[in-house]
C-alpha cells in the first residue's frame, strides 16, 4: 500500500488539535487563587479615670437586747413558767426557786426578833427603875452603867436581826426570776427540779427591739464611714436600707477588723443569728480600661494578654499586649498596660487566633455565623 503525504499529515494535525483542546479545558477548570481571612469581633478601648470597687463584708444579726438571764442565788428550780419561743413582758415571772429553807429562816429570824424585843423592853424598864432609885441613893452609878450597856447591846442586836430579816426577804424576792424587758425566749437551759449554780443562765431572752447587725470591716474601710451613714444591707436575700449606729474604737485582735453596729429598719423580718452582708462600694482613682473577660488570655510573669488589631497593607494583623487586671466585676475586667485609647481589640474567640495572623474585624454584636470571608489576593 502506498503511503502518501496526506495520510501522514492528517494524524499529526489531529494530535496537535487534541493537545490544544486538552490544555484549554485544564485552563478553564483552574480557579483564581483565593485566601480565607477569619472574621473577629472587635471593640474599641475607652479610658476611664476611675473604677468602683464593690466589696461585701459578713456579720450577724443580734437584737439590741439579748441576754442570758438567771437567778442571783443558787438553789433548786421549783417551776418554769415559760419555754422556748414564748413571748414575755417586762416584769413577768419566768421561773421560781424552792423557797422552803428561806421561809424557815424567816420564821427563825422573826422569833429571834421577838425575843430580842422582850429583852429590850425589860432592859428599858430596869434602867428606868434604877434611875429613880439612884435619886434616892439606893443604886450605884456602876449599876446604871451596866444597865445602859445592856440596853445598847440589845438595841444593836435588834438592828442586826432586822437587817437579816431584810436580807431574807430580798432572797425570797430574788427566788422569782422576772423578765427584765419585753422579748421572746430563744432557749431554755435548765429543767424543773434541777439545782442551778449561782449566776447560771436559765433562759436566753431576745428583746423585742429593732434588730442590729454587727459586721467587721478593715480599718481602711472603717475610716471612710461615719455614724448615721446610710448603707446597703442584705439578709436572707432581703435588701434593707440600713444606717450605721456605731463604729468600734478598737481593732479585733483575731480578725483585725473594726466592728460596725448597723441599725435595721423597724419591723425588719430577720432572726437573731442570721448572716448579714454589707455591700460597700469604693471609688478608686486609677486610670484604666474596661474589657470583657473573654478578651483576655494568660500571659507570662503573672500578666495577661490582650489582642490588638494593627493596620498593615490593607489588612489587619494581631498584636499581643501585656496588661494587668486591677479589678473584675461580673464578666468585665478593669485593666491597664501597654494599650492606648481608641485602639481596637478582639473581644472574643481568642482560642482560634495566633499572633501575627491577618484577620477581618467586625464590630461587636455583628452576626458571626459566617466566621470567614473569601477575599481576592
Amino acid at each position: 500500500m502506498a503511503i502518501t503525504r496526506h495520510s501522514i499529515l492528517l494524524p499529526l494535525t489531529l494530535a496537535v488539535a487534541a493537545t490544544w483542546l486538552l490544555g484549554a479545558c485544564q485552563d478553564e477548570a483552574t480557579p483564581q487563587a483565593q485566601v480565607s481571612l477569619p472574621v473577629v469581633s472587635t471593640q474599641t478601648l475607652t479610658q476611664a479615670a476611675y473604677y468602683q470597687h464593690r466589696q461585701t463584708y459578713t456579720g450577724t444579726i443580734r437584737s439590741g437586747n439579748t441576754t442570758a438571764i438567771g437567778f442571783e442565788l443558787a438553789g433548786k428550780l421549783d417551776g418554769l413558767a415559760v419555754d422556748s419561743g414564748d413571748s414575755v413582758k417586762a416584769g413577768q415571772v419566768l421561773a421560781t426557786l424552792d423557797t422552803r429553807l428561806l421561809l424557815a429562816e424567816q420564821q427563825e429570824l422573826k422569833a429571834s426578833l421577838a425575843q430580842n424585843q422582850a429583852d429590850l423592853d425589860l432592859a428599858q424598864t430596869t434602867l428606868a427603875r434604877n434611875l429613880q432609885l439612884k435619886q434616892q441613893g439606893y443604886v450605884s452609878a456602876q449599876t446604871l452603867d451596866e444597865n445602859q450597856r445592856q440596853l445598847n447591846g440589845l438595841q444593836a442586836g435588834k438592828q442586826r436581826l432586822l437587817a437579816s430579816l431584810q436580807v431574807n426577804r430580798l432572797k425570797l424576792d430574788k427566788s422569782a426570776l422576772l423578765a427584765p424587758f419585753d422579748g421572746k425566749i430563744s432557749k431554755r437551759h435548765h429543767n424543773p427540779s434541777e439545782v442551778v449554780a449561782l449566776g447560771s443562765p436559765v433562759f436566753t431572752l431576745i428583746g423585742a427591739t429593732a434588730p442590729q447587725a454587727y459586721i467587721g470591716v478593715p480599718v481602711a474601710v472603717a475610716q471612710t464611714l461615719t455614724q448615721g451613714q446610710a448603707i446597703e444591707l442584705t439578709v436572707a436575700e432581703q435588701e434593707f436600707d440600713a444606717s450605721i449606729a456605731g463604729i468600734s474604737a478598737e481593732v479585733d485582735p483575731v480578725s483585725r477588723t473594726v466592728q460596725l453596729r448597723v441599725k435595721l429598719p423597724l419591723g425588719a423580718a430577720v432572726i437573731n443569728g442570721e448572716l448579714a452582708y454589707l455591700h460597700y462600694q469604693q471609688t478608686i482613682a486609677q486610670p484604666g480600661y474596661w474589657v470583657p473577660l473573654a478578651a483576655l488570655t494568660d500571659g507570662m510573669r503573672g500578666l495577661w494578654n490582650l489582642y490588638v488589631l494593627k493596620a498593615a497593607e490593607g489588612d489587619y494583623l494581631l498584636e499581643r499586649r501585656d496588661v494587668d487586671i486591677l479589678y473584675t466585676s461580673g464578666d468585665r475586667a478593669f485593666i491597664r498596660g501597654a494599650i492606648a485609647d481608641d485602639e481596637a481589640y478582639v473581644s472574643q474567640g481568642l482560642h482560634k487566633l495566633v499572633i501575627g495572623q491577618r484577620v477581618k474585624p467586625v464590630a461587636a454584636g455583628t452576626d458571626l455565623a459566617l466566621s470567614t470571608e473569601m477575599t481576592s489576593r
